[in-house]
């Protein structure tokens, strides 16, 4: 049984003179330094002197230095540049930093899991990873409240590493919905396969195949959107509301027979049969490989199908749909 940790469970006291460096300020690194920030932690930001994150940082009222400083001057270092450069990064300006009984945290565990980032032993190794994306972050500790995350520890060589890792999950507000206690290595291969197979892989396919084959038959391009991409939303609100069982109540009798009856014949054995496939190229490191030479190559296959695919139909008539949607709400 899973065991999740509140604010009861955790103490902002562990912090109490520490400084934290939050190494990137995208969406997640802007929302978590804040959100650290507001609740009376020591922040800096480590990023690029002079760029567009240095300049934004300051303008939110943070501290900003250059990752080497920020790393070299905190006892906990938090790493939340993107997954295909965190090696890179690591290896030339936090490594060097990374003195005995310091903290390294992570919010996905992709470089630790497949190696590409292998601290030493004298340190701890923590990941706080919300659920969520960094405007819900942000979003969510503004209205008092928080997102849900994951905790996992790695190495606790100080003997603190878990105190460590609830009281960073705490003064993020993540402990008031609650955090979950798990590894690097769940962690990290539960959310690539989550997301490979059905969160952004899966229901990406699954809704251009629904819309084509409706405009295949000669349905209104319009029309197929709707049905196939518009209304997804209001489905997953109510999954996410209540689970599955309340969302088949929410709709009508007639959608939930035909749900239940033919929705295994489209996620059928041949296609568990892929996914678990798909989740042996995870857990070998064989997708990991696949990612660093896309991300090393100067993803080429990234970004042919990003072009290719802003001219496919379903996305040139959802702009419009959403254009009309937007003019009728002025």
């Amino acid at each position: 049984m899973a065991k999740l940790f509140y604010d009861e469970d955790a103490d902002l006291g562990v912090l109490s003179g520490k400084t934290v460096a939050v190494v990137g300020y995208g969406n997640q690194g802007s929302a978590q330094a804040q959100n650290l920030h507001d609740s009376g932690v020591e922040v800096v930001v480590g990023v690029r002197e002079g760029g567009k994150s240095w300049e934004r940082a300051r303008a939110d009222g943070l501290k900003v230095a250059t990752v080497e400083d920020a790393a070299a001057g905190a006892e906990i270092i938090h790493l939340l540049v993107p997954d295909e450069v965190q090696s890179q990064v690591y290896e030339a300006s936090i490594k060097p930093h990374l003195s005995e009984g310091k903290a390294l945290g992570f919010s996905h565990g992709f470089n630790i899991t497949f190696g590409w980032i292998k601290p030493p032993e004298n340190i701890d190794l923590i990941m706080i990873a919300p659920k969520g994306p960094g405007f819900m972050v942000r979003q969510l500790y503004n209205e008092g409240f928080g997102v849900p995350a994951l905790i996992a520890v790695e190495q606790d060589f100080s003997g603190n590493a878990k105190a460590t890792a609830l009281a960073l999950a705490k003064a993020m507000n993540f402990t008031k919905p609650g955090v979950l206690e798990t590894t690097f290595y769940e962690e990290t291969t539960s959310d690539l396969f989550g997301e490979q197979v059905v969160l952004c892989g899966g229901v990406s396919e699954l809704v251009k195949a629904g819309f084509e084959t409706l405009v295949e038959k000669g349905y209104q391009p319009e029309v197929a959107y709707f049905e196939c991409l518009h209304e997804l939303k209001l489905i997953t609100d109510l999954v996410q509301q209540g689970g599955l069982e309340f969302m088949w109540q929410m709709v009508s009798n007639t959608a939930e027979f035909g749900g239940r009856t033919r929705g295994s014949r489209i996620i059928s054995g041949a296609t568990k049969q892929e996914m678990r496939r798909i989740w042996d190229e995870i857990v070998s490191g064989k997708f990991a490989e696949e990612w660093r030479k896309e991300s090393e190559g100067g993803m080429k296959f990234l970004r042919a199908e990003r072009e290719k695919e802003k001219e496919e139909q379903i996305e040139v008539v959802g702009r419009r749909i959403r254009e009309l949607f937007q003019t009728a709400a002025r």
